[in-house]
């Protein structure tokens, strides 16, 4: 009974620190990790495990309403979740938000149940090499996010890289473009980037509305306008079962996570759809296949960590200490020797999101009313939000000229048509991108067919080779048309 306290307390403050941009479950875990000592393994790990997937659940609320992503994962929400919002469906939009989520959960379970020693073999195949090939397929399946210009999603990618190589090299541990200014020598805050690029991106966006009264969304708010509409959980259902598997699977892989499987259900969506145009203005199925892959895999992140001691990201680290606290070794054998432990951690995986899902469902008609709020009064709150959230990180007034510098930046990316998600992606993925190769070039000596030769690697190249052919012809596409009518008039002359 005890430990469905503790996951009733972690999925709370998750949920509640969810919503507030700029946190996040790493700050938040950090917080409350001194707090578990005093408790059994299973409790502290049930409360932090809450803790952390119930920080993904509220993380979608502020994308969708006030296009305000907290977490890099939940960036590309914002999409098609907040024209959603615009169009009087923000309730709808968070309903099948936390409905993909207990879904993608509820499959990440089921792996975790019956094929945790089969993934941790799977993710023994990956090496550098196929790290950095399933990460350069998945930078440009990120082109495909943009509606306009696919050169200009590409991009968007490498000015994304560029950023994301400010900071410390790893390597020589150099700085690198940190124009000699000490805050940048770790590189630059990735809540920052997501909020400026979207967050103040969007205020600037819509200054000229703040002193006209008028309302992000007129619709008035009911349980009507909070239900799905006639068949949209039918339509979903695909890319809620599409998300699930994509992010089951890259949750098990360290690095990749949840960020690049939201990314990655969206791209995929995207061209599995038959009408794409749509994406961008209020897809559903952009909203339900990314939570889905975003929950999955949080889920999924546990198997490498409990049965290998390898964490795939910073949050994962805190995870792999706290079981270090109570004297739990990860391994192979970890299932075995802390039967009770495992089994219980599974059980409030579902129990702590049936719990979420309760505790969300009455509250969407309150977090709507959000929209009903004058812009001149609801956008200097967001503007406090951003700076309370980028602040909290570092404790660090430098980050919040950064996010605002950003957010201009992102501005006027806008204006010239280039799309901020993929550029997230680009800054999120850089690093390790870089990293993986010059590893595998240091392991193959230099010989670049390492890349080709391995049968994972070669097929994701051969993948990726194959999107730069699509996007080469579909950019050919778009200009012989507009040169046929100039050319015809010449020869008519």
């Amino acid at each position: 009974m005890h430990n469905l306290l503790y996951a009733f307390i972690g999925v709370l403050l998750g949920n509640i620190i969810g919503v507030l941009p700029g946190i996040g479950p790493l700050a938040a875990i950090s917080m409350l990790l001194p707090v578990t000592y005093g408790l059994d393994p299973t409790g502290a790990l049930v409360m932090l495990a809450g803790l952390y997937y119930g920080t993904s659940f509220g993380g979608a609320t502020t994308s969708i309403l006030l296009n305000l992503p907290g977490t890099a994962s939940h960036a590309i929400v914002c999409v098609d979740g907040h024209p959603l919002a615009q169009q009087g469906k923000g309730g709808q939009a968070i309903f099948m938000a936390m409905f993909a989520s207990f879904l993608g959960v509820a499959f990440g379970i089921l792996l975790m149940m019956f094929f945790s020693p089969l993934l941790v073999d799977m993710a023994f195949l990956f090496g550098p090499a196929e790290y950095f090939s399933l990460m350069l397929m998945g930078l440009l399946a990120a082109a495909s996010l943009t509606s306009g210009s696919p050169l200009k999603g590409i991009a968007s990618i490498f000015i994304g890289l560029l950023l994301g190589a400010v900071g410390t090299d790893v390597n020589s541990g150099v700085a690198r473009f940190s124009f000699d200014t000490p805050e940048l020598t770790d590189g630059l805050p990735l809540v920052a980037l997501a909020m400026g690029f979207f967050g103040i991106k969007d205020v600037l966006e819509n200054a000229g509305l703040m002193g006209s009264g008028t309302m992000v969304s007129k619709d008035k708010i009911n349980s009507q306008s909070i239900r799905p509409g006639k068949g949209v959980i039918k339509e979903s259902a695909g890319a809620i079962t599409r998300g699930s598997i994509i992010g089951s699977l890259l949750g098990i892989l360290p690095g990749a996570g949840g960020t690049m499987a939201s990314f990655m259900s969206y791209a995929v969506e995207k061209k599995a759809a038959r009408n794409p145009e749509r994406f961008g203005r209020g897809a559903m199925q952009g909203v339900s296949g990314p939570e889905s892959a975003n929950s999955s895999a949080a889920i999924t992140a546990f198997i490498p960590t409990l049965t290998l001691g390898i964490p795939g990201d910073a949050v994962m680290a805190l995870m792999l200490g706290a079981l270090m606290i109570h004297n739990i070794v990860p391994g192979p054998q970890m299932i075995a020797e802390h039967p009770a432990m495992f089994w219980g951690l599974l059980a409030s995986f579902l129990i702590g999101n049936v719990m979420l899902m309760f505790l969300n469902i009455p509250l969407i008609g309150v977090w709507v009313k959000l929209l009903s709020v004058p812009y001149r009064l609801i956008y200097p709150a967001v503007m406090f939000l951003i700076a309370i959230g980028v602040y909290s990180g570092n404790n660090n007034l430098f980050d919040v000229a950064v996010v605002i510098a950003l957010g201009v930046a992102g501005y006027f990316f806008a204006v010239l048509g280039f799309a901020p998600a993929p550029l997230l992606l680009g800054f999120v993925l850089g690093p390790m991108v870089e990293e993986n190769f010059r590893r595998a070039l240091l392991l193959s000596r230099g010989d670049m067919g390492v890349f080709f030769t391995r049968p994972l690697s070669g097929s994701f190249m051969a993948i990726t080779i194959a999107m730069l052919l699509y996007v080469a012809i579909k950019q050919l596409r778009r200009e012989l048309p507009a040169t046929a009518p100039q050319t015809l008039a010449t020869q008519d002359e």
